[in-house]
């Protein structure tokens, strides 16, 4: 979408002739955006829809802590309040409990007073923390909080919903954002620092889907990820270096824009210090200064590492040849997935399969944000009557694939899969039940590392592997065996079930490997004359 000029000027000229800062020594000064700042105001409010209309609907923003959340937030509400022009306008601070909620409010009523031409058109009635405009009494801004009860009235036009974090359940936050649905542009706008994964399940949600909206893994017009913070792998303990023209901040810089301007260096440097004598106090100094999230699995395989083996391949190159095959059957929610693996010369080629019920598909995807309608329309996820997927239809699917390819044996978990395993027997396929324990998944999980480690594995790019790839974690025991997981053990719209079935076809392929195939079985070899 087209960024309006007009209107992204607007809002930085909003933030840096009307809005003040409220405290420390820029105290009264105007608000000049930084240039990070300036970045995302500008996109923010600059992209339009065809209609003209404000494009993002819901923005995510997680920053470390003294990195001007507060301000930012507050100019946002304000924004929503005097410049949208929205007719009854319902404005909100939003967060967890009242104290929280006040915070943002404060800085914007002190912002407000700090600016005659803004006081003269509203009234600040502190006692209910809200801000009134003079002309249009329908349109205020108002701090709310999950703790202060049903908020089922209400008709958002905008929330700033602050520490995101803290909020411990989903009800508060559908209740304003299905609130916003008669409103021209409305927008969600969620500050946070890093939580705890297990604690705050709601916020860690949102954390993913911006990261996976940011990282190209779903495409969303309607959601702008703003992630300040270091990378799984990157050191913690370098201090790096700040932007220099093209050149990206390193280190501590990259995880704080605001470091060495208005957060000061030396005070995060004491913090630093005081977290390598006192153990306790690392995790907390890596969520709050590092915004690294804490309790959560690493990510098993970088998407780095997992594209460079998205090689395109020819399908119909593979027909004939020998494979080994794995099966993860789902449940109710979950996808069933088929992998099929086809060993030549030093490479694997991974081919999957999945299916998905039909009913609801359309909710579902809005549900989860996980695109299963599109992926249905482009022939990459297969659909199947009803709620749960009807196995006769995978079933056919072996049939039909081991007229084309040779399957010489084909794993399943079998935990649930005792009827199919049978009817598959029955029609001529080697069926090994495949445990999904550590001892079972650790020879063929580590075997999918070093070949995607090493380039040597060939999965064609497909998006929904993919997918399940950025979704899954590792998980180790005492003796250091280990296997696929899910990060949050179920409890979210993730899904590695693809992973999982490439992982049981991987336990029969490295026990009882075959001659591996060279091209010359298909063509005589090349000559260079």
């Amino acid at each position: 979408m087209p960024l309006d000029q007009k209107k992204s000027e607007l809002a930085v000229r909003f933030f840096e002739r009307c809005l003040t800062h409220t405290k420390g020594r820029y105290a009264r000064q105007p608000f000049l955006l930084r240039d990070w700042q300036n970045r995302h105001i500008s996109e923010l409010f600059g992209r339009v829809g065809r209609d003209g209309m404000r494009q993002y609907s819901t923005t995510y923003w997680e920053l470390p802590k003294k990195n001007g959340k507060s301000e930012i937030a507050a100019g946002v509400a304000l924004y929503g309040l005097f410049i949208d022009e929205e007719q009854g306008a319902e404005v909100y601070s939003a967060a967890a409990t009242r104290d929280q909620a006040s915070i943002v409010f404060k800085v914007a009523a002190q912002m407000v007073r700090n600016q005659p031409a803004l006081l003269e058109r509203c009234r600040i009635i502190d006692s209910t923390k809200t801000i009134v405009l003079r002309d249009d009494p329908s349109s205020f801004y108002k701090a709310i909080s999950a703790d202060a009860g049903t908020q089922d009235g209400v008709n958002p036009h905008m929330v700033v919903f602050d520490e995101l974090h803290r909020q411990k359940g989903r009800e508060f936050w559908d209740v304003l954002e299905y609130g916003m649905a008669t409103r021209s542009q409305p927008l969600m706008f969620a500050i946070t620092t890093a939580g705890i994964a297990s604690e705050s399940p709601l916020c860690w949600d949102h954390h993913e889907y911006a990261r996976q909206v940011r990282d190209g893994i779903f495409r969303d017009p309607s959601f702008y990820p703003v992630l300040y913070g270091l990378d799984e792998k990157e050191d913690w303990t370098l201090e790096g270096e700040p932007a220099r023209g093209t050149k990206p901040a390193t280190g501590w810089f990259k995880a704080n824009p605001g470091l060495g301007d208005f957060k000061r260096l030396d005070l995060m440097r004491k913090d630093f210090q005081k977290a390598l004598r006192l153990p306790a106090q690392q995790s907390s100094f890596r969520r709050f200064h590092l915004n690294e999230w804490g309790q959560q699995e690493s990510r098993w395989i970088s998407l780095a590492d997992w594209d460079e083996c998205g090689v395109p391949f020819n399908l119909a190159d593979l027909a004939g040849k020998q494979c080994f095959a794995g099966l993860d059957l789902s449940s109710t929610k979950d996808i069933t997935a088929l992998v099929l693996l086809f060993p030549i010369e030093d490479l694997v080629f991974a081919v999957p399969y999945f299916w998905i019920p039909e009913e609801d598909l359309h909710e579902r995807s809005i549900r989860d944000k996980v695109t299963y309608d599109l992926w249905a329309s482009q022939g990459l996820i297969h659909l199947t009557p009803g709620k749960a997927v009807d196995y006769s239809f995978v079933r056919q699917t072996v049939n039909d694939l081991g007229k084309i390819y040779e399957i010489k044996e084909l794993g399943y978990d079998p935990w649930n899969a005792a009827q199919i395993a049978i009817e598959l027997q029955a029609d001529g396929f080697t069926m090994v039940p495949t445990r999904q324990g550590f001892i079972s998944m650790s020879a063929p999980s580590k075997e999918i590392e070093r070949r995607v480690l090493g380039n040597k594995l060939r999965h064609g790019g497909n998006p929904i592997l993919r997918w399940m790839m950025d979704c899954t974690s590792v998980a180790q025991d005492a003796a250091g065996n280990i296997k696929p997981v899910k990060p949050d053990r179920g409890k979210s719209s993730k899904r590695i079930d693809g992973i999982a079935a490439m992982a049981t076809g991987f336990a029969r392929f490295i026990v009882q490997p075959i001659e591996t195939q060279s091209v010359y079985d298909t063509r005589g070899p090349l000559g260079i004359w």
